[in-house]
């Protein structure tokens, strides 16, 4: 990891975010559940503590915390995401991608930084697959020219920079840039990781529901080049 990838995004000063997270570690905390939060661990590969707090449970926890909030700015989300990134149970995370994804619309470019550090902080599937559907996507969407970014992020070291850019696309349907989609899943094609691969062929199989014979024909031309796993998942539904 380079040297500035271990440096966080400074927290902007919010007020709002000071209310969320008082509200949110006094909920999650008095509904923690020991015995639940190991068995969680250990499902997420021990990639954060866990308070153990049912999905249905957490999201009506949340639903309580923001009941009456204002509408936030772009400050107050990224103050409320990366003040959650620094709790250590999972939750919290949880709570600031669903936060994110509500408000991903007050967000500019400039909202970038906050994001990649999101992406490579305590990353695993749970979080970055959200975190790259319905944060970088949206954004991307909005300007264009973010798209730049997922072309240098698709080769960064950080293969969870590089699954975020393969996924960003994935809700883009007849909007999906085809070229760009193709060309990231024929670079990553040889990576020799179990998420690269399955992100490849999980971006394929989302735009197949839109052009199957665009996936079909492309998965043919590379088939040598993609994994099994890459090529399988991609086909899934064809």
């Amino acid at each position: 990891m380079r040297p500035y990838d271990q440096r966080p995004p400074r927290v902007p000063r919010s007020a709002l975010a000071d209310t969320l997270v008082g509200r949110l570690t006094a909920a999650y905390g008095a509904a923690a559940d020991p015995e639940r939060a190991a068995a969680m661990a250990a499902y997420m590969k021990d990639v954060a503590p866990f308070l153990g707090l049912r999905t249905p449970l957490r999201r009506e926890l949340s639903k309580a915390v923001t009941e009456g909030t204002a509408a936030p700015a772009e400050a107050d989300v990224a103050a409320l995401v990366l003040r959650c990134w620094e709790l250590p149970e999972r939750e919290y995370q949880y709570f600031a991608v669903d936060y994110l994804r509500r408000h991903v619309s007050v967000c500019s470019p400039g909202f970038l930084p906050v994001l990649r550090w999101l992406v490579v902080t305590a990353s695993w599937w749970d979080t970055v697959d959200l975190l790259a559907a319905h944060a970088a996507g949206p954004l991307v969407a909005a300007d264009p020219q973010l798209s730049e970014v997922m072309d240098e992020w698709i080769g960064d070291e950080d293969l969870w920079l590089a699954r975020t850019a393969l996924l960003h696309q994935l809700r883009y349907k007849a909007a999906t840039d085809t070229g760009r989609l193709f060309a990231y899943c024929r670079r990553q094609s040889g990576h020799p990781d179990f998420f690269i691969r399955k992100a490849i062929g999980w971006a394929l199989r989302e735009y197949a529901k839109t052009d199957p014979e665009a996936v079909r024909a492309f998965v043919a031309a590379e088939r040598d080049a993609l994994s099994p796993l890459s090529v399988r998942e991609a086909l899934k539904n064809l």
